[in-house]
């Protein structure tokens, strides 16, 4: 299949950021008269040209199902869909027999949750989760709990919202059977040191599940020399299209694990008196893939790795240092989360000011940010708001962006306060 290409990185290893910007169609709009700046890319990113593209070609020239047929087509769509899985495990450093496609982190969790946790946890056992948590990362072990009888245990965090390494491990106590930790988290951008977390857990034969959703998109990220048992992470917050997603699960344990969704595809051969399954990670893939989508997916792969994940970490980190420093000049304004290693997510609060009001007038001024609980009620809980506004940066963002949208800021909080 072609493709266009993204934007090539010069020798120099420096890059017009300008021009990548231009591969970003959406980024063109306005919104009620205004150029938009795009500030929720921690709640979905954007595409390229050459994601939209792939997508779009698949389409016109090769759909076709995968693994089913001989025909040209099929065998097109099945290369290019399997390509796809190659370039993931490159971009990640594992093996391509050990990463399971999904819908996304959601599923990929679950997964974990009803087909490794559900059949070996028993009452009286515990599963470890922090206080940062996303909802994909609590709710199906409070699922599996109630039906196993095991109990959720919370590891807490600092008023900065870092993780207090010293009582994670104090809590990773004999019970522990499982610890569900985020690589980045949503709300607050604070980087965990999941490496150290996942060695001190793997000492004291905990499995380890890590929720690499915000940071798989903005830096390099190194599954293997991680160690952890399960990694999940979604698509679409990585320029790729909605409902794409993996799971990273070392060999033996995809290998113990039954299936969780039965169907076609996922089979070697079947009868009424018992199925012989495939081999992973086919093995949990049944039914008919979201093969555009992850075609697309690997078109993103594609575009990350030619821009180089260092680049795209610097970039976003400039971008972090300058909306940091101008907000903090605003009166009343509250950034929640200062930890001293974070991604290019800042939550805040302006006094006197609901989240949601302020999130629709900055959308008035063509400034999108997400405002809500962003699916971490606990965390919401222990800094004692409903809600917090989240501005999101990504390597597309630029400087005059950052200024307009403090700008916009400014004049919001005239007519709030």
């Amino acid at each position: 299949m072609s493709a266009i290409r993204p934007t090539p990185v010069a020798a120099t290893g420096g890059i017009d950021w300008a021009r990548v910007r231009a591969d970003f169609p959406l980024l063109a709009r306005e919104i009620h008269g205004k150029p938009l700046v795009y500030l929720d890319s921690a709640n979905t990113g954007q595409k390229p040209e050459a994601v939209i593209a792939a997508v779009d070609e698949f389409y016109r020239r090769h759909n076709a199902n995968v693994s089913r047929a001989v025909h040209t087509l099929g065998e097109e769509a099945t290369t290019a869909y399997e390509a796809s899985r190659d370039k993931l495990a490159r971009h990640l450093n594992v093996r391509r027999d050990e990463l399971v496609f999904t819908s996304g982190t959601t599923l990929a969790i679950n997964l974990v949750a009803y087909s490794y946790a559900l059949p070996r946890l028993k009452p009286g056992d515990a599963i470890l989760l922090t206080r940062m948590e996303h909802h994909a990362n609590i709710v199906p072990w409070q699922l599996v709990a109630e039906r196993t009888g095991a109990r959720i245990k919370v590891a807490e965090i600092t008023p900065e919202g870092e993780l207090d390494l010293d009582a994670l491990h104090a809590a990773m106590t004999p019970e522990v059977k499982i610890l569900g930790v985020t690589h980045v988290s949503n709300v607050l951008g604070t980087v965990n040191p999941v490496r150290e977390i996942c060695r001190e857990a793997r000492r004291r034969g905990i499995v380890s599940v890590v929720d690499g959703s915000q940071a798989v998109p903005h830096r390099a990220v190194d599954i293997t020399a991680i160690g952890c048992d399960f990694y999940a992470f979604t698509g679409h917050k990585m320029c790729g299209p909605t409902g794409t997603g993996a799971l990273w699960a070392r060999r033996e344990h995809l290998e113990a694990m039954p299936p969780f969704i039965g169907g076609g595809e996922m089979i070697r051969e079947v009868r009424f008196d018992g199925t012989v399954f495939n081999d992973p990670p086919h093995k949990f893939e049944a039914g008919t893939p979201n093969i555009a989508g992850f075609i697309g997916l690997g078109a993103a792969v594609d575009y990350l790795a030619t821009l180089g994940m260092a680049n795209v970490d610097a970039r976003e980190q400039e971008l972090l240092a300058h909306a940091t420093e101008a907000m903090a000049k605003i009166e009343g304004l509250r950034i929640i989360g200062t930890a001293k290693e974070k991604a290019a997510v800042i939550s805040f609060l302006l006094e006197g000011a609901h989240a949601h009001d302020l999130a629709t007038l900055l959308d008035l001024e063509g400034v999108a940010v997400r405002s809500g609980h962003h699916c971490a009620h606990p965390l919401m809980q222990f800094y004692g708001v409903p809600a917090t506004c989240r501005a999101s940066l990504a390597f597309y963002n630029t400087h005059e962006e950052i200024e307009r949208f403090v700008a916009a800021l400014g004049k919001v909080r005239r007519l709030l306060v």
